[in-house]
């Protein structure tokens, strides 16, 4: 492959009275302008940014984004002492900068006249050149109400239509030779297949067919054009092969109830990929080759029964492999495909190595691993296993890295605090992201690199952020020429749109829970219907960026919290297993903490609290609504669980190499029989008085139809009634466009009935 994008972390998607930290008591004394306090009792500079991050921003729990915002307002050397008193022309700086207003300030003088200009000083003392504590409180109350800028007026209303239909061409990429571009755009209804030659005025040439379900990927192979698609939602995605005028279109995978993955392209072998398939075992994936032309297969390797991962080599020839029981596990090597496999590291449990890709010499391996420690780290392996670390963050996982096959190198490591943010290991691709990223005047965190030709010379590159949807452009570093491609969704218009939040907050038993809140646009922070959304997984994470629905859900004036609880990846080792057989107890405490936080911080109403997830926030939305019954008004459970049992009995077979997993994390069906008997909503279904609203796909092969049912049958025993959308044709959420935009407009018209 000429790139490789890779995710460090497990990502497996099924996607009370609370201790108030210490810092909420800063909360309130920053928006308080009557709290008496000594005239003359300066504050240091540290004082005042302790406050001023309290009180501008919502990192009230986590210390080192309380530090990283307080690195970016005070720049290295600007105040040599933060003990020292700080002045007002210091202050001045800091909150321009808190506000986003610097320009081109080069003094300190300047910054104090643009502060005054803007109002931030209004009531304010200018008998001293110092700064009080009661000076502050109505200093950062002032710079409160000019960050916000509301009017309370909300924000013109934008129809589900616009945010949930097809948003138009995306997922652009570049043919090896870098003359043709392909990418997914809406016909029928339908995400399809199109293709584009460079550089020329021909039209666009659609190159699939498919009516029923949306394509879910696809990707070139020389001059061939592959692509994957399901049926209904039953996620057996077949490999299907098109020619370039999409007159001729074949499954090369035609095999019923089997499910295809790609393992390799098998960059310099002809017409050959090697794809990983379920057929001879629905519960393990084989290896095998797959002549793209012709449809063939030759088996290449056979899963003894315990084998989630495979790696070839660069000469195509598969020489590593993960076996695992779900708990404990061992990375596997051979010197070649005649060789048995021997062990090469073991895993204990918690322990996530995960080979990414072989040196081109063959002599090393890229990996990213947390074995030894708790956070993923990218890590490089000689074939004695050796271990060098080639990259790490002490507050998160590295989330994700870039292999250039031609350069043989790692370009550079992702990883995920409030933001994406990189480290880069080749100067001259850095020097080429900054280029075209000052070029398009973003953030880093805004700014991706899709695709690139062999050479490195044309890219595919893209922006996006909590507020755009997506923008492709084309750039080619020969002429320094950048050239837009797409915009997704060009009616939504980004200043319509609301901004999204990074938060922090201490669990009742000190946990740093983080989270993002998007407030709706144009409203004050006070007293709003609020949706917490909690994420599937359990084991992945909410990231910052554009979220239709949360955007849907804004723009209708709701604010919506999503905290990445404990369980969720990205934290480390020891923050995920804290969630460990705490479905519904802790892991469901830190979501109740995050809603009380925001309560107590004035945003939300406590009485017009709604939740809402989908698939294990499915199962969250269940557990709120039946263990802290008094705290939600509303609830929507979208593709959620029910019963853990019969979700542990119906979980598709390939996953059958993880159920020791299940049984670690969520619990055993019979040693902890007592405990998931406890924590299965559907069990105390009569505690349940929050009327609910549940949508399933029938053909779901994660959440079982089941789940749903046996929850609306439980309450509609006892005469509740509960909202129940169910769709033949989909599965672990809602695919087609029309069921979409159904399931949104039902689901506002229920919100809004129960919260407003």
């Amino acid at each position: 492959m000429k790139k490789r994008f890779l995710t460090a972390s497990l990502a497996i998607i099924l996607t009370t009275a609370t201790v108030i930290p210490a810092t909420l008591q800063e909360v309130r004394a920053a928006n308080e302008t009557n709290v008496v306090l000594a005239q003359e009792e300066h504050l240091s500079a540290q004082e005042f940014l302790d406050l001023a991050v309290t009180a501008l921003t919502f990192q009230h729990g986590s210390d080192s984004m309380r530090q990283q915002i307080k690195d970016q307002w005070v720049k290295a050397g600007e105040i040599s002492d933060l003990n020292a008193t700080i002045k007002r022309d210091q202050a001045a700086q800091i909150l321009v900068r808190a506000v986003n207003k610097e320009e081109k300030e080069t003094s300190l003088a300047e910054y104090l006249e643009k502060a005054n200009k803007l109002g931030f000083f209004n009531g304010v003392s200018s008998s001293t050149d110092f700064i009080t504590k009661q000076d502050a409180g109505k200093l950062l109350n002032n710079v409160k109400q000019i960050k916000n800028g509301s009017n309370n007026e909300g924000i013109k209303e934008i129809s589900v239509e616009d945010f949930m239909k097809n948003p138009g061409n995306f997922g652009y990429e570049l043919s090896p030779d870098g003359n043709y571009i392909t990418f997914a755009s809406a016909w029928e209804n339908r995400s399809n297949v199109f293709v584009k030659k460079m550089n020329d005025n021909s039209e666009p040439v659609r190159v699939s067919s498919s009516k029923d379900r949306d394509i879910a990927g696809f990707f070139w192979k020389e001059d061939a054009l592959l692509y994957l698609k399901d049926k209904g939602g039953d996620e057996n995605f077949h490999i299907y092969s098109t020619t370039f005028n999409g007159s001729v279109e074949k499954d090369l995978t035609p095999y019923p109830n089997v499910t295809v993955g790609i393992l390799d392209s098998l960059q310099g072998v002809k017409d050959e990929i090697l794809i990983m398939m379920n057929k001879e075992d629905a519960t393990v994936f084989d290896v095998y080759k797959l002549n793209v032309k012709t449809g063939d297969t030759t088996h290449v390797a056979k899963n003894p029964g315990n084998i989630t991962n495979w790696v070839a080599d660069r000469n195509g020839n598969v020489r590593i492999a993960v076996a695992t029981d779900g708990v404990e596990g061992t990375v596997l090597y051979r010197d070649s495909e005649k060789d048995e496999f021997r062990a090469f590291i073991k895993m204990d449990a918690g322990d996530e190595v995960m080979p990414l890709a072989f040196s081109k010499d063959n002599k090393f391996i890229y990996a990213t691993s947390n074995k030894g420690r708790d956070k993923v780290e990218v890590v490089k392996y000689d074939l004695q296993g050796n271990e060098e670390v080639i990259m790490s963050n002490d507050e998160v996982d590295v989330s994700g890295v870039l292999y250039n096959a031609d350069k043989d190198k790692l370009l550079y490591g992702a990883y995920a605090t409030d933001k994406i943010h990189y480290q880069f290991f080749d100067q001259d691709f850095e020097k080429l992201f900054r280029q075209i990223q000052h070029k398009l005047g973003v953030q880093e965190s805004e700014f991706g690199i899709n695709d690139y030709n062999k050479e490195m010379t044309k890219f595919i590159v893209s922006v996006s952020s909590d507020t755009i949807y997506g923008k492709y452009y084309y750039y080619d570093s020969t002429t320094d020429e950048l050239t837009e491609l797409a915009t997704l969704s060009p009616w939504l218009k980004a200043e319509e749109l609301a901004e999204m939040h990074p938060i922090s907050y201490k669990s009742r038993d000190g946990l740093i829970i983080n989270g993002y809140l998007t407030l709706p646009k144009n409203k004050n922070a006070k007293d709003l219907p609020l949706i917490v959304n909690p994420h599937g997984g359990p084991w992945a994470r909410d990231m910052w960026g554009f979220n239709p629905e949360v955007q849907l859900l804004a723009n209708r004036g709701y604010a919506v919290l999503q905290v990445n609880f404990r369980s969720s990846t990205g934290y480390g080792k020891e923050f995920l297993q804290a969630g460990n057989k705490q479905w519904g107890l802790k892991i469901q405490d830190d979501i109740t903490d995050g809603v009380q936080w925001a309560i107590d911080q004035g945003i939300a109403d406590p009485k017009r609290i709604g939740i809402y997830g989908a698939s294990f926030g499915g199962y969250a939305t269940l557990a709120g609504i039946t263990y802290t019954p008094d705290l939600y008004a509303a609830a929507v459970d979208y593709v959620g669980v029910s019963n853990i049992f019969t979700l542990l009995d119906t979980i598709p077979p390939y996953w059958e190499t993880m159920r020791d997993m299940f049984y670690e994390r969520v619990g055993h069906p019979e040693k902890d029989k007592e405990l998931l008997t406890a924590v299965s909503p559907v069990f105390h279904a009569d505690k349940i008085k929050t009327p609910l609203f549940v949508a399933q796909g029938a053909n779901d092969p994660r959440v079982n139809k089941a789940e749903s049912d046996q929850i609306v049958e439980a309450l509609r025993a006892r005469g509740v009634d509960v909202e129940y959308m169910l769709k033949d044709n989909e599965g672990h959420g809602f695919s087609n466009e029309e069921n979409r935009i159904e399931f949104y407009n039902a689901m506002l018209k229920f919100l809004d009935h129960h919260l407003k």
